[in-house]
């Protein structure tokens, strides 16, 4: 079928409107008519990778219009949500892992899908698609492991965020750490993975959550979606580290911390803001950490770093968790989100990237209409 899509043709490109062709289902697929989409950083991550043209997106949510015929848990109506693809053959997906699939990579930053293909085409040539998805778009063709059923009274937009980088975060404190009620932990970065690690802590009952940031706004909003303390990294007194402020705050150093922002330094401080025997997250792909004393300040420290992806998370399970959380508002997304149609996608990018929002969505109910 022909449809409207967000297509880059080389990676400095701004997102443009043009036709392309979308593969009907096979037996295991379903048509999903896209309503929202969230904006991640992952997506400018995809214009990197050198796979031309390509439609973005995967965060996406929507109405299944048509189901495959060996597709038994899905009816046309059913409001759904989005995941990574992953390949359900492999030792770690056979084992409720499917976040570390063997092929994730493969099919998730390969411009195929499970099955090997694109389902995007243009004027007859292949367009790479993106986790197995691809959701800036009017329509997505996607196998029926890859999204979850979405009970009709939530707003898709705030759920369509959900498949990764919502996820990621939340799944970080509630699948990895799993903390218990009397435990600290110090969130550095106050993105919206951050923000989902913040909700999540409250969520768990964390005695003392310390968000790092280096934003007033975004830390008053830290507080106010559940972070006890914060620390503006901006703001330390002269001679102090971002470190020494989480351990005075915590009393000698809290009991994990989370980076979701992949700087070296941050990384960097969030291992030593533990105590002993602490245990630190990362969730973002990072940059060099100089002159490190992994033997000093990691293993006779007898701390434990973990990298964890899409948070530890089965989203079959996992998503509708938090829409449930979400729904007793407990974990009040809505706070994070902004909307904008999908025609402002290029907008909401350009807004994104320069920290005027904290977590886009593009809506598609009224575009090209």
């Amino acid at each position: 079928m022909k449809m409207k899509a967000a297509v880059i043709h080389s990676a400095d490109d701004p997102y443009q409107f043009e036709e392309v062709e979308l593969a009907e289902p096979k037996n295991d697929e379903v048509l999903v008519r896209i309503t929202a989409s969230g904006l991640c950083h992952t997506d400018e991550f995809g214009r990197t990778l050198g796979m031309m043209p390509i439609v973005l997106g995967h965060e996406g949510a929507g109405i299944v219009e048509k189901v495959g015929e060996n597709v038994k848990d899905f009816q046309p109506g059913d409001h759904v949500a989005f995941s990574y693809a992953f390949c359900g053959h492999c030792k770690n997906c056979v084992q409720g892992q499917p976040q570390y699939c063997e092929k994730f990579n493969a099919i998730n930053f390969g411009g195929i899908g499970a099955d090997g293909q694109s389902k995007l085409s243009q004027n007859g040539q292949p367009v790479a698609m993106f986790f197995g998805q691809s959701s800036f778009a009017q329509y997505a063709t996607i196998s029926e492991k890859s999204i979850v059923k979405i009970d009709e009274d939530v707003d898709l937009a705030m759920v369509a965020p959900f498949g990764c980088g919502v996820q990621t975060g939340a799944g970080a404190v509630l699948n990895t750490l799993r903390p218990n009620v009397d435990e600290t932990l110090a969130i550095f970065g106050c993105g919206a993975v951050g923000f989902s690690a913040i909700m999540a802590a409250k969520v768990a009952g964390c005695r003392q959550i310390i968000a790092v940031g280096g934003n007033e706004h975004s830390l008053e909003l830290a507080k106010e979606l559940g972070a006890t303390d914060v620390v503006n990294r901006k703001k330390l007194p002269e001679g102090q580290t971002i470190a020494q402020a989480v351990a005075e705050i915590s009393n000698g150093g809290v009991d994990y911390a989370i980076d979701t922002s992949g700087n070296g330094n941050m990384i960097e401080n969030a291992i030593l803001s533990t105590s002993l025997n602490g245990k630190i997250v990362l969730l973002a792909p990072s940059g060099e950490v100089a002159n490190f004393n992994f033997g000093k300040d990691v293993l006779m420290a007898y701390r434990t770093i973990i990298g964890c992806c899409e948070g530890d998370s089965n989203p079959k399970i996992f998503i509708p968790r938090l829409v449930q959380l979400y729904k007793e508002g407990r974990f009040p997304v809505d706070k994070i989100i902004t909307k904008y149609p999908f025609e402002q996608l290029e907008q909401a990018r350009e807004d994104s990237n320069a920290g005027k929002v904290i977590k886009a969505v593009v809506t598609m109910e009224k575009s090209f209409s």
